[in-house]
């Protein structure tokens, strides 16, 4: 494997696309492909350090949800804003060049907001949240609606002089002590948005599903990720061990650079949109 940067004419690209070219393919997302629309990814070479909660930790006291729930509030007044940029309408419009799907580890939902048609949420939409005792799944805009009436006090999104947005729209703040949550209004139990938190299992019918668009694929095309946890590197992995051939479009290092037939290390956007312009040239992005 040999990789190459983007100055210039890019060969590794077009061996990539040589490799697509007439072939069904699928996509397996991470964080960098949304840094274009404002959301920061966890690895990237400008990404802040980074400690998120651990889904133990969550659901262990009243003050880790209240911490939480304080830091994901302000996180997603920007978050919840956040538009498609042009790797995301790149990726929709070359499923008329063989994608057949796309796998995300985002929460962001930009790629179903972008017009993919076949998306697994491997870890879930920050856009919902759920009841960890009764189930009961709610939007996400009702929960912040209810918030903002007992928090009024709290800083905008638009001052977070005391927060640092994340990937998962969490933010770091320094006052959350007196942070009033709310509760199910089904059966008065703790919430936590419909993510999965790391310590957490992703569900396993979403991972059987991924691992199906996977098996139907020829290619796999990493995008945006550095492939760091297990959840999205054992598709590579799984690629590689059926002798099919892997494709990755991040900037950095990643975990599974030796087992890819082809790196490209770009930005997802520009190298997206190079790729919409040679295999789907009458779409629009």
């Amino acid at each position: 494997m040999t990789s190459s940067g983007a100055e210039g004419p890019d060969p590794r690209l077009d061996q990539a696309l040589r490799l697509l070219r007439g072939r069904r393919w699928v996509a397996l997302t991470g964080a960098g492909v949304s840094t274009d629309s404002g959301i920061p990814d966890y690895r990237g070479p400008t990404a802040p350090k980074a400690t998120p909660m651990l889904y133990d930790e969550f659901v262990g006291s009243r003050a880790a949800q209240q911490r939480y729930w304080a830091r994901s509030y302000l996180g997603w007044q920007r978050i919840g804003r956040a538009e498609p940029n042009a790797g995301h309408r790149a990726l929709a419009a070359l499923e008329q060049a063989g994608l057949i799907g796309i796998i995300t580890q985002n929460v962001d939902n930009l790629h179903t907001a972008a017009g993919s048609s076949t998306v697994v949420d491997l870890h879930g939409q920050i856009a919902w949240v759920v009841c960890l005792d009764c189930g009961a799944r709610v939007d996400r805009g009702e929960v912040q609606r209810r918030l903002a009436e007992l928090n009024r006090g709290l800083a905008p999104a638009a001052d977070l002089g005391h927060a640092e947005l994340r990937p998962d729209g969490d933010a770091v703040v320094d006052d959350w002590q007196d942070f009033v949550l709310v509760d199910c209004t089904v059966c008065g139990g703790r919430l936590k948005p419909d993510v999965v938190f790391f310590g957490e299992s992703v569900p396993r019918p979403r991972v059987d599903r991924a691992y199906r668009l996977v098996d139907a694929a020829e290619v796999l095309v990493v995008v945006g990720s550095s492939l760091t946890v297990m959840s999205g590197l054992r598709f590579v992995r799984h690629s590689a061990r059926n002798a099919k051939p892997v494709v990755i479009i991040n900037r950095g290092r990643t975990r599974a650079d030796e087992l890819v037939e082809v790196k490209i290390d770009a930005g997802c956007s520009e190298t997206l949109t190079r790729m919409v312009d040679q295999l789907a040239p009458s779409a629009r992005v």
